[in-house]
């Protein structure tokens, strides 16, 4: 495939982002509301195709890319029983692509569960991305996911393919590299009262042996309060590199909620699963001086659950956290 001119992809974008017969519409980048996003939209899987499988996927690209210009790549994996379009506002940082120039790829798992066979789809799609911006101007690539999201991100983050790209792994819920919490006795899913939710978002990852992290990344871990007994003072990850001890870099408040929660599961609700979106605070925790200009850090989300979406605040301070990171190479 020859790589196309950033200018030239960004305007191809915009061309396969209005579905047919949808000329002018007022959605045409598939986002949802402030609030109440409609079933519909969230199961919507993207304008981009994977022309190796056929697969949609979304591609949000920064406004007024200039040639040569660096961006970051973000492989933003929904979790098990969720949708691409419900990860793009659960973790929105498409929100932020103009202002930190993010190319965010969010694709979908077809049973809603991610699998060892969708590994080519997913190296296809960066394929795609690489070819189209140029290896050159991508100054960073990093892998995001929620819950099964996350524990298949960080099955695959020392595959060949992705250990010679990644700069560092955010896991939304999905499993801490370093040293698990611990979790509360009675949590996880209430009753599934309606099986039929357009709305239905990740399940936790199924319990499967950790993947063999003999890689180099940086590692962002973000949780709910209600989903941990304690998060863990110390990080073997962050020994690995030598950092600092852990210190509080600050509070983040949010006074606006996220845009999704799990409507299928509100009755009854629990606050370990997630109840509805509210704004509020998260704690930011990082070890610094980390050798190679890694970044190693927790985010805990206070009064949160599994499901509720990532508010902005909160949201920009992991993409500040992302950005600081170094493209070092073990």
């Amino acid at each position: 495939m020859k790589r196309l001119s950033i200018l030239a992809a960004a305007g191809l974008l915009a061309a396969v982002a209005t579905p047919a017969g949808t000329q002018g519409a007022p959605n045409a980048e598939f986002r949802c509301p402030a609030a109440n996003c409609p079933g519909p939209l969230i199961t919507e899987r993207g304008p981009m195709v994977d022309n190796k499988t056929g697969r949609k996927f979304f591609l949000d690209v920064p406004k007024g890319l200039k040639e040569g210009e660096d961006v970051t790549v973000v492989l933003n994996l929904h979790g098990g029983g969720s949708y691409g379009n419900w990860q793009r506002h659960y973790f929105p940082i498409v929100d932020l692509k103009d202002k930190y120039r993010l190319v965010v790829i969010t694709p979908n798992a077809p049973p809603r569960v991610w699998r060892p066979e969708d590994d080519a789809h997913l190296q296809n799609v960066v394929d795609m991305v690489y070819d189209r911006f140029g290896k050159q101007n991508i100054k960073a690539f990093w892998l995001a996911g929620h819950s099964q999201g996350g524990a298949t991100s960080r099955r695959i983050v020392c595959q060949p393919y992705f250990a010679q790209k990644v700069t560092g792994f955010v896991s939304l819920s999905g499993g801490r590299v370093g040293g698990q919490p611990g979790r509360p006795q009675v949590a996880g899913r209430p009753p599934q009262r309606n099986e039929a939710a357009a709305t239905e978002p990740p399940r936790p990852p199924a319990p499967t042996p950790p993947a063999s992290l003999d890689c180099d990344f940086s590692h962002i871990y973000t949780t709910g309060e209600h989903e941990i007994t304690a998060l863990p003072e110390t990080s073997e990850w962050a020994k690995k590199y030598g950092c600092g001890p852990r210190v509080k870099r600050r509070d983040v408040v949010d006074t606006t909620p996220g845009y999704v929660y799990d409507t299928s599961r509100q009755d009854p609700a629990t606050k370990s699963w997630g109840r509805l979106p509210k704004g509020g605070k998260a704690e930011v925790f990082v070890y610094p001086n980390c050798r190679d200009g890694r970044v190693v850090a927790d985010v805990v989300r206070i009064d949160k659950g599994h499901t509720e979406g990532l508010e902005p605040k909160v949201t920009e301070e992991i993409v500040k956290l992302m950005l600081s990171a170094r493209r070092g190479r073990g």
